[in-house]
């Protein structure tokens, strides 16, 4: 019976050697989408679902702070809204391993259709992911180092190999240099992202505000002008609750004719996550992350409504 350490020691080994078949795989269409993000004149959205995504959000921050101005974004999200941070100037990096992934492959049409080049990174070079891309990177593995050959490892591997290629190749042509790494393009320094505080970024001008009484079909209107996907709620001038759009289409959906009689009230979270104006955008970020929201609430230590901070203002 082989050893715990056997068992590590094979799978460090079966990583490795699909890290290592990645090069035989550098095509001139990694040359070509590495000079397509390096003259983007926009952002690079990184894409992708379950592990691929994961390695998505690793790529994007990596790209982000070596200079290429990139986030990431779960392709469910687009259908709800957040199509809208996208414009002709950027380049989408969509992941994954299969490049038969449906929920991927019900986003490519909508950025076909705005123009804006797709670089795919897939496992399979006869994929849909490929074939409607501008450009195919290969992560081709033989086999998982899962034993059973299905956890996605090798893979996976293989996509952050392939990612951090991409961000080193784009350094070297961007000249990047020790002294760049306490700056980001273009967005200023890495010790201003340090510092900047909630208080900093947050919208705090016209704040959409929904009494809890208000019935659903007037908060509409007001969460729509709002401009921020969501309603605060304050009793006494303090907040009592926050609605989302995500909450508003889930109670049209569950009450349907009884919508419009329905409250604020009855669908409000009544404990939306706070911070104070002097939380670092750091902090912010992983309280995002950690509760999968995009917005938190500035608030002072009454819980009065200071202001929202968004994921996009995040990106300083």
């Amino acid at each position: 019976m082989n050893s715990i350490k056997e068992y590590a020691i094979q799978c460090i080994k079966d990583e490795a050697q699909a890290a290592l078949n990645l090069i035989p795989q550098l095509t001139e269409d990694f040359e070509q989408a590495v000079r397509l993000m390096y003259h983007c004149q926009g952002k690079v959205i990184v894409t992708g679902v379950g592990k691929s995504g994961h390695v998505g959000a690793k790529i994007a921050a990596t790209l982000a702070s070596t200079g290429t101005p990139s986030f990431f974004i779960n392709p469910l999200d687009v259908f709800h809204g957040d199509l809208g941070v996208m414009t002709p100037s950027d380049v989408v990096l969509a992941i994954s391993n299969s490049g038969q992934t449906d929920e991927l492959l019900r986003f490519i049409p909508m950025v076909l259709h705005m123009n804006v080049p797709i670089i795919a990174m897939t496992g399979n070079a006869e994929s849909l992911l490929a074939k409607y891309s501008t450009y195919h990177i290969s992560t081709w593995v033989e086999r998982e180092a899962c034993p059973l050959n299905l956890a996605p490892t090798s893979s996976t591997t293989a996509q952050l190999v392939m990612g951090d290629a991409l961000a080193v190749a784009l350094m070297q042509l961007r000249g990047f240099k020790p002294k760049d790494f306490a700056q980001f393009h273009p967005g200023g320094s890495l010790g201003k992202r340090l510092l900047t505080t909630a208080q900093d970024v947050m919208h705090h001008e016209d704040l959409p505000i929904v009494p809890k009484e208000m019935h659903l079909g007037e908060a509409i209107i007001l969460v729509s002008k709002g401009k921020l996907g969501l309603g605060v709620s304050l009793e006494n001038d303090r907040v009592v609750g926050l609605i989302t759009d995500g909450d508003i289409r889930r109670a049209m959906e569950k009450w349907q004719a009884e919508f419009f009689n329905k409250t604020v009230e009855d669908i409000m979270t009544r404990t939306p996550k706070c911070v104070s104006p002097s939380t670092k955008i750091t902090e912010i970020q992983k309280i995002m992350q950690a509760n999968k929201i995009h917005t938190v609430l500035v608030v002072d230590d009454d819980r009065h409504l200071l202001g929202v901070v968004d994921h996009y203002r995040c990106m300083v």
